[in-house]
Parts: structure tokens; C-alpha cells; sequence
């Protein structure tokens, strides 16, 4: 009788070991190791929520759960330039101005921040040209590197140059506004300086050129649980896989803003730390397209 009792015993825990592991054991995972990853793929085969905002200006948007080993809230504009869309660059010599008032007042169809600026007394501190007229040369000191590049255009033609050897100042477009780093050139991702504000994940805005004459901008939301935000070079990848030919990165952090008619900043500024639509910084130059 002792006998018959312990076997039941045994045969009632293996009974109740096999079904704890029928399902396998999940094993920590070290997310210290590199993702192996086709972004590429992974870009174009993701269910993004899209809208036609117009004929020629699409937007869309997507959270993902895991792109560069975190989550990532994309959106993106894709522009084309063969419909002729007016784009147009509002902008402030002092004081700040916001993405939506900008692009409010312009009545836009979509709108996104430009490139870097004063925080203190506002304003432009790198190389802006308008309407043919230099509205600001870089200011002394300015890193190098955060204005190796430049969005320039005349009339409908549209491109994303380096800078001049003989310096701003030569360029002949009637529009041209620096940033940087200069992340992509003739459909190569470039290489980085190893310093902290390319290393570092943070919002991002780029725009890009595609070869078949469309004008991406992709708005990286970041310094959230929800969305980590990209270093420099991984922001080069996104462009590439975006399938831009020539990517340049604008200001980013709080800045980062993105807008669309009817409905508002789509994306999550994070000047004011919480994962909502409100957080939009003031900056000092716009891009709004119509």
C-alpha cells in the first residue's frame, strides 16, 4: 500500500513537470547583442497606417516594437516633387516660431521643423538662404559637422549638397538651408564622427531624395519608453531603407516636430517630457509644403 502511494506521487509530479514545460523555457534574452536585421524588408513589408493628405503628399506612421534593438515611433512624409508642391521655408531672424502657427499660417498640408537655433534670443545659427537673399551666414564656433550639408532648391529643382570647399557663399540656388550631419550622398550612407551627439539616441528630423524625385522626411520620436530615439548613423540606415539617394539630418530633440492638415502635430515632441502631441518647441526656421 506505502508502494502504490509513492508511485502515484511520481507519476502525479512528472505528470505536472511535463505540462509546465509544454509550452518550452523562455530564456533571458541579452539585448546587449546586436539585432540581426533586413531593415530594408522590415520597412517595406510593415503594415503602416497611411493617408493621402493630397495627390502627391502621403503620410504614414508606425510604432515599432523593435527596430536598432528598441521601440521606434516613425513618421514619415513622402513628398512628390513631380507634382510640383510649393514648399516654402517660414522662418524668424529673432525670437522662435512653432511648426503649427507656421504651418497654420501657410496652409499647408504638411509641415516639419528646419534646422538649428538660437535657444536663448532665437534665430538661425547656421548658413539660411532665401528668396535668394543670405538671411544668416553659421555662426562662429558652430560644430562643423552639424552643418556639412545643406537642403537647397530653385524654383522645382531640388537637392541635398555638401558643403561648398569654397564655402556657402558659392552656392547659386535661391534657397538652401544647413544642417547636418550630412548623412547620405550618391545612395551611400556616410561615415560618422565618433562624438557624443551622433552616438547618442535622441528625436531626430532628416530629409531625403529619392531617384525618382520624391522628398522624404522622417520625424523619429525619442527620450520615451515608447520610443527611444536613433543615433546618427542609424538614422542614415532608416534614410537608406526609406530608399533616399541623399539624406541630411535638421535639428532634432524637442525640436523634432511633425504636422498634418486636419490633424495637428502627429507625432511625440518631447520638450516637455511626456509622450503626448504638446511638447512642440518654438524653433526658428519651418518647412511647410502645399
Amino acid at each position: 500500500m506505502k508502494r502504490n502511494f509513492i508511485y502515484s506521487l511520481l507519476l502525479l509530479f512528472l505528470v505536472i513537470s511535463c505540462k509546465k514545460n509544454e509550452g518550452g523555457t523562455q530564456l533571458p534574452y541579452d539585448y546587449s547583442i546586436p539585432q540581426e536585421e533586413d531593415l530594408a524588408e522590415i520597412i517595406n513589408t510593415t503594415a503602416w497606417n497611411t493617408k493621402t493628405v493630397a495627390d502627391g503628399v502621403v503620410w504614414k506612421y508606425y510604432q515599432f516594437p523593435r527596430i536598432f534593438d528598441s521601440k521606434q515611433y516613425v513618421n514619415v512624409f513622402e513628398i512628390d516633387l513631380k507634382k510640383g508642391m510649393q514648399l516654402e521655408i517660414p522662418y524668424v531672424k529673432t525670437g522662435f516660431l512653432k511648426t503649427s502657427t507656421a504651418a497654420t499660417a501657410k496652409g499647408a498640408l504638411v509641415a516639419f521643423n528646419g534646422s538649428y537655433f538660437n535657444t536663448s534670443t532665437g534665430g538661425s545659427t547656421v548658413f539660411f538662404k532665401y528668396d535668394g537673399q543670405v538671411i544668416n551666414q553659421t555662426v562662429n564656433g558652430f560644430n562643423s559637422y552639424r552643418e556639412n550639408g545643406a537642403f537647397t532648391f530653385t524654383g522645382q529643382s531640388y537637392q541635398i549638397v555638401p558643403k561648398p570647399a569654397g564655402g556657402w557663399g558659392t552656392l547659386s540656388a535661391t534657397a538652401a538651408l544647413a544642417g547636418g550631419p550630412l548623412l547620405m550622398q550618391n545612395g551611400q550612407v556616410l561615415e560618422q564622427l565618433n562624438v557624443d551627439f551622433n552616438t547618442s539616441r535622441h528625436p531626430r528630423t532628416a530629409v531625403g531624395l529619392t531617384k525618382d524625385n520624391k522628398l522624404i522626411v522622417a520625424v523619429i520620436d525619442g527620450r520615451s519608453s515608447q520610443s527611444q530615439g536613433l543615433t546618427i548613423p542609424q538614422l542614415g540606415e532608416l534614410m537608406a531603407a526609406l530608399g533616399c539617394t541623399s539624406a541630411l539630418n535638421y535639428d532634432g530633440g524637442g525640436s523634432s516636430t511633425a504636422w498634418v492638415k486636419g490633424e495637428g502635430v502627429v507625432n511625440y515632441p518631447s520638450d516637455n517630457g511626456k509622450f503626448d502631441h504638446e511638447g512642440e518647441r518654438a524653433v526658428a526656421t519651418v518647412f511647410t509644403v502645399k
